[in-house]
């Protein structure tokens, strides 16, 4: 008897064959671009990828001042910055380099009530509170579990991601946490990492209390031009480059003009100006194609066209929609 397996192999037209042969030509398209500019991997996907972590002087300051602090058995420490400057992969990177020291939680999404907070928590901690659970008891529990983890030597560390979202009465149940302590230490510690609408919400005098108890604080400011030529080569060596400079200088210079040192857009240009030089056969990204890639993108100049310069060149509308594809596989940095 013939399976829907055995259909699929056998008639081109089922479904099952059609995606198969979708794939398999992705993946060429994948293996041409990588192959072009002698990569092993996307250099510039959106993804937070520690392996592809830059040390910006501004991000290894941030990262020793968290280590020193937490080591020092601080309670509160935050990370304030615009969107796209690397707070997430900051955040990280932390934890793994917090990993073989202390038991940390993270929580990447807080706009959560009071009582969810405590319930992802104490997950976090290795918990499994019953359904319904009183939250008398649910504290008891968490308290329960960071005495245990002290006892043995554990700091506890929760990193709260795009803390700006957090709800007032949210801060006040993080803040009632950290009053968890032994007479040596804080049985807890926080990180908050947040764009800068999280000093304004600490500001309010409904959260004073909170703000007092803050220790250490550090704001991530953007890339300057040799920083982000620093960055680009950085990730290319990452992802396995090792010819001559792929970005000439004026591409690397519009490049910081147009991103204002952001490493979110300088990803994203960066992209779009490879995917541009790909589409020509060139083998350096130039600054026409930085250019390009800046007309293209939005909030950053007004968007003149979409990729007309793929029209043409090798393979016409087969490599509009290959490089339309790429940018989505590579963390989807078409608008």
């Amino acid at each position: 008897m013939n399976g829907p397996l055995d259909s699929a192999r056998k008639d081109p037209s089922h479904p099952g064959a059609r995606t198969r042969g979708a794939n398999r030509e992705r993946a060429e398209v994948v293996g041409m671009y990588l192959e072009h500019f002698g990569l092993d991997a996307w250099p510039f996907s959106l993804t937070p990828d520690t392996s592809f972590y830059y040390d910006a002087p501004a991000h290894q300051e941030a990262l020793n001042v968290l280590l020193v602090a937490l080591r020092s058995g601080e309670g509160f420490l935050k990370i304030t910055g615009e969107v796209g400057l690397g707070k997430t992969l900051l955040c990280r990177m932390l934890l793994n380099t917090l990993e073989s020291e202390a038991v940390t939680a993270y929580i990447p999404n807080p706009h959560l009530s009071p009582v969810s907070m405590r319930l992802t928590l104490a997950r976090e901690l290795g918990l499994e509170p019953p359904d319904g659970v009183a939250q008398e008891q649910l504290l008891e529990m968490i308290q329960d579990r960071l005495l245990a983890l002290a006892g043995r030597g554990r700091p506890v560390v929760l990193c709260l991601d795009e803390a700006q979202q957090l709800p007032e009465a949210t801060l006040e149940a993080i803040r009632l946490l950290t009053n968890l302590e032994t007479e040596k230490r804080k049985l807890i510690q926080v990180v908050m990492f947040g764009q800068p609408e999280l000093d304004e919400r600490l500001s309010r005098p409904s959260v004073r209390q909170l703000r007092q108890r803050i220790t250490f604080s550090y704001d991530l400011q953007p890339l300057d031009h040799d920083g982000v030529s620093r960055y680009v080569r950085h990730r290319l060596r990452v992802a396995g480059y090792r010819g001559a400079p792929l970005f000439e200088h004026r591409a690397l210079t519009l490049l910081y003009r147009g991103s204002g040192g952001t490493p979110r857009l300088v990803n994203v240009l960066a992209h779009k100006a490879m995917m541009a030089a790909w589409g020509e056969g060139e083998d350096q990204v130039r600054a026409r194609h930085v250019r390009r890639a800046i007309e293209d993108t939005e909030g950053v100049s007004t968007r003149a066209h979409r990729w007309p310069w793929l029209w043409g060149g090798v393979g016409g509308v087969a490599l509009l929609t290959g490089a339309a594809w790429l940018v989505a596989q590579a963390g989807g940095v078409l608008p």
